[in-house]
């Protein structure tokens, strides 16, 4: 007799100290499980956001009238806007950052514009581009360490905009030092960005 209670008694002192185990553990789950959800909010929220100023931003240089938005592209993250591709001016080019810059929500803006000649391109020079994007695509497609179909290739006056992604450093550096090697190419400006 003396050892069944003996036995329940212990049985009831495993049961309780499981259970207590049990709440302690659940509780320690949901506040890590509400800390996740916190924390993947907070990244939709940004996204969210970042896609709302994108927008913005957009709308801004479509409505100013001085500026040709067409070849002007907008990325935000994190509330850092950037903005990339070619303009006719460096007024223009400034003017597209300063309304950029005032549009809620911006932090800050990040300037990869290029300046086009403002005169129109002769078919001369037009063609010199096309000839120097093909060799560049060329030999970036040769190339086995960059991911050429990740990589976009436009040439205006002879200045190279790689724009796109790769998966590290070393793909953006050696895409950049293979553009430099093409005749006719002054400059290239990098504008790959690293993909996780």
């Amino acid at each position: 007799m003396k050892n069944s209670k003996f036995a329940y008694s212990m049985m009831a002192v495993v049961l309780g100290t499981a259970l207590m185990s049990g709440s302690a553990f659940a509780a320690t789950t949901t506040d890590s499980a509400g800390a996740k959800i916190d924390s993947s909010m907070k990244k939709v929220d940004n996204y969210m956001g970042d896609s709302a100023i994108t927008a913005k931003v957009k709308s801004a240089l479509v409505d100013d009238k001085a500026i040709k938005s067409n070849d002007i592209s907008v990325k935000t993250d994190n509330g850092v806007v950037t903005l990339s591709g070619f303009v006719g001016s460096q007024s223009e080019a400034e003017q597209a950052v300063a309304l950029a810059t005032k549009v809620e929500g911006v932090k800050s803006v990040s300037d990869k514009l290029h300046t086009k000649d403002s005169k129109d391109q002769s078919v001369k020079g037009y063609a010199g581009d096309t000839a120097t994007t093909t060799s560049v695509k060329a030999k970036l497609l040769a190339d086995d360490i960059v991911p050429s179909r990740m990589v976009k290739v436009e040439t205006t006056d002879g200045v190279v905009q790689l724009s796109g992604s790769v998966k590290d450093q070393a793909q953006s550096d050696r895409a950049e030092s293979v553009a430099k090697t093409v005749d006719g190419v002054k400059s290239v400006k990098n504008d790959l960005k690293i993909a996780p």
